[in-house]
C-alpha cells in the first residue's frame, strides 16, 4: 500500500493571475504556501483536509471531467459571502434528492465547483 502523507489537486489555468484572484480573494481561500516568481508562480491553497495548487498556464482549459468539492459549515452563508463578492453562482444551494445542500459555481475556466453541505441529520455525520 502506498503510504500517502500528503495531497493536493494541481490545476494549470489558462490565466493564472485571474485564477489566483479567483481562489484567493473571491472564494477567500487560504494560502498555504507560495513559491517561484512571475506570473505562472505557485500558490497553493488551503482546502480543509488538501489542497489546491494553482501553478504553469495551460493553452486550454481543464477537462469538464475536473471538478472540486468544497464542504463548508454553512452554504447558505458561503452563497450570500460570495454574492456579495461578485462571485458568478451557477445554481443557489438546493438540498439535493441524496441530502447534501449543494451550491455550483465555475472558476474562470469553468472548472465546475460544488460548494456543500453536509446537514446534521445527513448519513454522512453517523458514526456506527
Amino acid at each position: 500500500m502506498v503510504h500517502v502523507l500528503s495531497s493536493r489537486v494541481l490545476l494549470s489555468p489558462t490565466d493564472p493571475e485571474q485564477s489566483r484572484v479567483f481562489y484567493g480573494e473571491s472564494l477567500g481561500l487560504p494560502v498555504y504556501r507560495e513559491f517561484g516568481t512571475g506570473p505562472e508562480r505557485g500558490t497553493v491553497y488551503f482546502l480543509g483536509g488538501g489542497f489546491l495548487e494553482v501553478s504553469g498556464r495551460s493553452a486550454a482549459p481543464p477537462s469538464p471531467a475536473l471538478r472540486l468539492w468544497l464542504q463548508v459549515a454553512d452554504v447558505q452563508a458561503a452563497y450570500e459571502e460570495l454574492s456579495a463578492r461578485g462571485v458568478d453562482v451557477e445554481r443557489p444551494p438546493v438540498r439535493e434528492p441524496w441530502g447534501l445542500v449543494e451550491m455550483w459555481l465555475p472558476d474562470p475556466d469553468g472548472v465546475r465547483i460544488a460548494v456543500v453541505e453536509v446537514p446534521a441529520d445527513h448519513p454522512l455525520r453517523s458514526r456506527p
